[in-house]
């Protein structure tokens, strides 16, 4: 007769086919640590099952190296043919149908638990009510293992789970990246909006990590996805950092009942024994999986930090402890090749220290605080100086944020150009990590540099409160009275955005003002919607003097300003100051230039000349210029409008995944263009799409067309 335990190792085994059994490399999953995870027992409580189960001929164990395990060989089981056929039997009896294909994000491995069916009844009742809910308690108390379960019975109802896993970087786009995958919104509402859906869960878990910098964005995106119908679980360590969320119902979950809790710990220990375990430790799961039967009973009433300090850590090696260093010390989880200490990483995997995502390793959050407030302030700024060293050799964007990170925690006095120049190539890949970065240096050196760096990453993101902080912080000069000018225009307010810029034109040199006012005049024919007229005269193109500018600027700002009188006169009609710009054009880039082909086909798509659809066609389909290829859509749907050719529609779809750099203030505007044309091509998501379009026009410093596609928006509604 098998046991509940040996009857849950051969259903675990019995997820992996007959090829890892021979394979030089084996999942984590069958290494004895990844057993005892999966089960949600203690290391201990699986050896005598195993060796009966081997004893019975129904599995096999040998020597391999575990994928992701570090360099040393381990133990890993295998079932025997009687064992998989033995299995085969369970299966049918007890596998419920398999449900992970209704997940969405880097939802975890399921573990197991044990006595949380009271907890898990509720959470489930309230979810399937579309209740919103805060689920607290003590680090390693079993939250994510309690939401990853109730994940498990709302897809076993036919529920869609949206899951998120937050760390240091990241942001509500980030979370809504996880929701919904790459081309997610970032606009609060907007994500709101497009996840929400019958039979659906919103999953935030770890939100305990979120930066300090991103707990508003995130805070913001919780409270619209709450005036939705669907039903949200955040998943967060006690106090929250949010404090009480409107519209959310606050679950604490506390340690098991020492009955459930005995049912974690190894039987060989006797009945009095694991009581007695238990009830000193709290029932706290992590805890009692921490505990080990070659040592004391812990003393009653001793909190688990202590625990952890005084057992735990003392327990391992010097190579054990290198190992949890590094790992405690880092931004962010590594794989294990990344590790420059690897030395102690099965030791740590055996003592169930480790939690593992993947190919990426961390320690449990709380043995991490721990060892992080047990370290000396001293030794900690040496190994961040050590890890920086070694981290300045590796290549690539991960590389220089981890190295950045050390270097912020090293005290050594902090290079703000490095910074400053890295922190803008991070930010091509990630914004978020690159905001952590640059807030935290400004907590250590408030630079002004480093200030002027965090309120342009800030307008980049859209985040207009955040620069407005910064501003504040910044010395009066025409650079500041600039920046408050696109202030001014992200909240909408046109007037006093002219009047500050005229004062810092005033204040700049003329090469500069003249840079700036032609940056302007750009910015305010882009401000609007498609059908709407441009508000740039050409009088005001004819204002700007380009004598006051320095011979090596004068040919591109003489090209830019063709370029806008152009397609000022595109709209005019005039054919006379068509032809001449065009001349001054060709002049210019000389007559085989590739955007000379986007400027004719846009005068002739517009003019709506015969075969103009049919040259637009052929254009998008054969021009590599991504970008290119992008304005040309949107003036070919411009002047198709309300009727869209199926093939036009289809080249839009394809050319959503086109990526565009937000840091480029063309690309800002025409992304937020790529967002208002998706909501008008797909009507059905049309409010989540326009709502980012709004954001992405003010992101753009385009107020006018955020207030007109807020008015239409509204109508359509």
């Amino acid at each position: 007769m098998l046991s509940d335990t040996q009857r849950r190792l051969l259903l675990r085994l019995a997820d992996f086919g007959v090829e890892v059994e021979s394979a030089w490399d084996a999942p984590r999953g069958l290494s004895l640590p990844g057993l005892a995870e999966h089960l949600g027992l203690v290391r201990s409580a699986i050896h005598t099952p195993l060796k009966e189960l081997e004893a019975s001929g129904l599995i096999s164990t040998r020597s391999a190296h575990v994928i992701g395990g570090g360099p040393r060989r381990r133990t890993v089981v295998h079932l025997t043919d009687s064992g998989r056929q033995r299995a085969e039997l369970l299966s049918e009896e007890e596998l419920p149908e398999k449900s992970q294909s209704l997940a969405i994000g880097p939802i975890p491995n399921q573990i197991q638990i044990r006595g949380r069916e009271g907890e898990l009844d509720t959470l489930l009742e309230k979810l399937l009510a579309g209740g919103n809910l805060q689920l607290t308690g003590l680090p390693g108390i079993g939250k994510t293992s309690l939401t990853r379960s109730v994940a498990e019975l709302l897809m076993e109802r036919g529920f869609k789970i949206r899951w998120a896993t937050c760390n240091s970087d990241t942001d509500a786009f980030a979370i809504g990246s996880m929701w919904l995958g790459k081309e997610s919104p970032r606009d609060a509402v907007a994500i709101a909006s497009a996840v929400s859906g019958k039979k659906t869960a919103l999953i935030i878990d770890e939100a305990q990590e979120l930066h300090p910098r991103h707990l508003s964005a995130v805070h913001s995106l919780l409270s619209a996805c709450a005036e939705t119908s669907t039903g949200v679980l955040a998943a967060v360590r006690a106090p929250s950092p949010f404090g009480t969320l409107p519209g959310f119902e606050e679950i604490r979950i506390q340690g098991l009942d020492t009955s459930d809790a005995v049912e974690l710990l190894p039987k060989s220990i006797g009945s009095e024994s694991a009581e007695q375990v238990a009830e000193a430790l709290g029932g706290h799961p992590l805890a009692l999986h921490l505990w080990s039967p070659d040592e004391d009973i812990p003393e009653k009433g001793q909190a688990v930090q202590e625990f952890v300090q005084s057992t735990v850590l003392r327990r391992l090696t010097n190579e054990g402890l290198g190992t949890l260093d590094e790992l405690s010390l880092s931004p962010l989880p590594l794989s294990v090749e990344e590790l420059f200490v690897a030395e102690g990483i099965s030791e740590l995997d055996d003592s169930a220290v480790l939690r593992w995502m993947h190919s990426l390793v961390e320690p449990h959050h709380l043995i991490r605080n721990v060892r992080r407030a047990t370290v000396d302030e001293e030794i900690a700024r040496d190994l961040h100086s050590k890890a920086a060293e070694i981290w300045s050799t590796r290549e690539g964007l991960r590389a220089r944020r981890i190295e950045a990170h050390h270097r912020l925690n090293s005290g050594d006095e902090l290079d703000t150009e490095w910074l400053a120049e890295n922190v803008a190539t991070i930010s091509l890949e990630d914004s978020a990590a690159a905001a952590v970065l640059i807030d935290d240096a400004i907590q250590i050196n408030d630079d002004e540099n480093l200030r002027l760096t965090a309120i342009d990453l800030a307008f980049e993101r859209g985040e207009p409160d955040v620069a407005s902080e910064h501003i504040d912080s910044v010395s009066d000069s025409p650079q500041k009275l600039l920046r408050k000018a696109r202030l001014a225009r992200q909240h909408g307010d046109l007037q006093e955005a002219e009047k500050l810029e005229q004062s810092a034109l005033d204040s700049l040199s003329p090469a500069d003002a003249v840079r700036a006012k032609i940056a302007s005049l750009v910015r305010a024919h882009d401000d609007r919607l498609p059908g709407q007229p441009t508000q740039v005269q050409s009088s005001q193109i004819g204002e700007v003097n380009l004598s006051r500018l320095p011979k090596t600027d004068l040919a591109s700002a003489s090209l830019a300003l063709d370029l806008l009188r152009h397609a000022v006169a595109v709209e005019s009609g005039s054919v006379e100051t068509l032809a001449n710009v065009r001349s001054s054009l060709v002049a210019q880039m000389g007559e085989d230039h590739p955007r000379l082909a986007l400027i004719d086909l846009r005068t002739l798509i517009t003019s709506q000349a015969e075969g103009s659809l049919d040259k637009a066609r052929k254009y998008i389909d054969s021009e590599v210029e991504q970008i290119d290829k992008i304005i040309a859509i949107h003036i070919a749907l411009e002047a198709t409008s309300p009727s869209h050719p199926d093939w036009l529609v289809s080249a839009h779809n394809n050319a959503i995944g086109i990526e565009l750099r937000p840091e480029i203030p063309s690309h800002r505007r025409l992304l937020a263009q790529r967002w208002y044309w998706r909501g008008v091509l797909e009507p059905n998501m049309r409010l989540s799409h326009w709502r980012e379009a709004i954001s992405r026009f003010k992101s753009a410093e385009c107020p006018t067309a955020a207030s007109e596609l807020l008015v239409r928006l509204t109508r359509s509604l």
